[in-house]
């Protein structure tokens, strides 16, 4: 076992695919407790380990209490992308939406913009908006085509206009 908290936890989750939901949870709380409850980083990961057991309500209001505490520059915008999706899986569109477009603003051309873009559209295509969802993904997956970037992104604007 590692002495590093986020070693550990980094175990964690390099396993979570062979252990229940709730083992999950029990063992990412094990780590959470031995922070301050006041802890940005362990609140985002216990929010992080209910949002893999499908725990959404109960991930939500950790995932609020990390980002009003502060977290870092990584994992400021891993949370704002789960928080986001965590609501649009509560049923809720409008709070997502926003939070991943003000994300958008905030990361234009980094490597939060795709995976920001990605919840976005299905942020969207939730609302209703299925053609802006699908805009919004073809503008993203854009700058990874070997070809066609410009293409696409015409393509993109001209779904937005009609």
């Amino acid at each position: 076992m590692h002495d590093n908290w986020r070693d550990r936890v980094a175990d964690i989750w390099s396993n979570a695919a062979s252990m229940s939901d709730g083992d999950v949870v029990t063992a990412i709380d094990a780590l959470v407790a031995e922070r301050l409850s006041d802890d940005a980083e362990a609140l985002f990961e216990a929010a992080g380990a209910r949002d893999y057991a499908g725990l959404e309500a109960e991930a939500e209001p950790l995932y609020r209490r990390a980002l009003e505490i502060g977290l870092d520059a990584t994992r400021r915008p891993q949370a704002v992308i789960q928080l986001a999706s965590t609501l649009r899986n509560l049923g809720h569109t409008a709070e997502p939406i926003a939070l991943l477009e003000q994300q958008l603003h905030e990361h234009p051309d980094d490597e939060w913009t795709g995976p920001s873009a990605a919840f976005l559209a299905l942020a969207l295509t939730s609302r209703g908006d299925a053609t802006q969802g699908v805009a919004v993904a073809l503008m993203a997956l854009a700058d990874y085509l070997p070809l066609y970037q410009r293409s696409v992104r015409s393509y993109a604007a001209e779904l937005l206009a009609d």
